[in-house]
């Protein structure tokens, strides 16, 4: 599908082959801040395509190829969810949602007002926020916070950052910097919303079966704050040994897929 079918917003969709028979419950992938669908791409669209789900990526306003960069501070989390319900609305069925980082908050907004089949919570953002999050960070890593503060306001940092934000396993110079380069500034509204002012509320939602995963070296994202969200919405929390915040793209990505795959085919 092109971007045309999402009122101009960037989807990128994996369908599967024409011999493995197409599940029923389409896939919908939120992106995390400062990145865009590209990121499900690497492993993910494929890999859950291939074994019948059509897998589609959205890129938020303002992101990736979608429209709106030049006034990326103007969007707000519940922007990022009427885009999700915007490509939503063209599936076939409701999908399940799979949102890592920011994606998971915007996944967890999207229930007070759509339904869903499913809900997989990738280091999301907890329903309390970001708040402890970055107190821990700034006392622990200071300057990883430093370092995102200046990504959020368009500057650049070392590859380096990005792999102590990201990863636990080894990544090579190449993927670094590939996936460097499509890198970007986040709203700072967006920040804000996910900070204090506009967080998940669960008396407004319909909860649909949900999946908890996290993973143990996550700076951003600690264990601590993964199994808070698990606790919740009433559910236990899965966390990934020797893997970091960027759980779709290390090494160990496999694993991850392999996990939210039995949980799909168990629904």
């Amino acid at each position: 599908m092109s971007g045309a079918d999402f009122g101009g917003l960037e989807v990128i969709s994996r369908l599967p082959p024409a011999k493995v028979s197409l599940r029923n419950t389409p896939l919908l992938f939120l992106h995390g801040a400062y990145a865009a669908a590209w990121c499900w791409d690497e492993h993910f669209l494929s890999y859950f395509a291939e074994r019948g789900y059509a897998s589609h990526a959205l890129s938020f306003s303002g992101h990736g190829a979608s429209p709106g960069r030049e006034r990326l501070d103007s969007f707000g989390i519940d922007h990022y969810v009427a885009d999700a319900a915007a490509v939503a609305a063209q599936l076939p069925a409701p999908p399940v949602l799979v949102g890592h980082s920011m994606g998971g908050l915007v996944a967890q907004k999207y229930l007070e007002q759509h339904e869903a089949a499913g809900v997989v919570l990738l280091a999301s953002v907890p329903p309390q926020g970001l708040w402890a999050a970055a107190l821990g960070l700034a006392f622990q890593k200071p300057g990883l916070l430093g370092d995102l503060n200046r990504l959020l306001g368009g500057g650049r940092v070392a590859l380096d950052t990005l792999r102590t934000a990201m990863f636990a396993q080894p990544v090579t110079t190449e993927d670094l910097a590939r996936w460097y380069k499509r890198m970007q500034p986040e709203s700072h509204r967006a920040i804000w919303d996910m900070t204090l002012f506009n967080l998940p509320l669960k008396s407004r939602m319909r909860l649909p079966p949900l999946l908890v995963l996290g993973a143990a070296h996550d700076s951003l994202i600690p264990p601590s704050q993964v199994e808070m969200t698990a606790r919740h919405y009433g559910v236990t929390a899965e966390i990934f040994e020797d893997m970091g915040h960027g759980l779709m793209l290390e090494q160990g990505w496999r694993g991850v897929a392999e996990r939210i795959l039995a949980w799909l085919e168990a629904l």
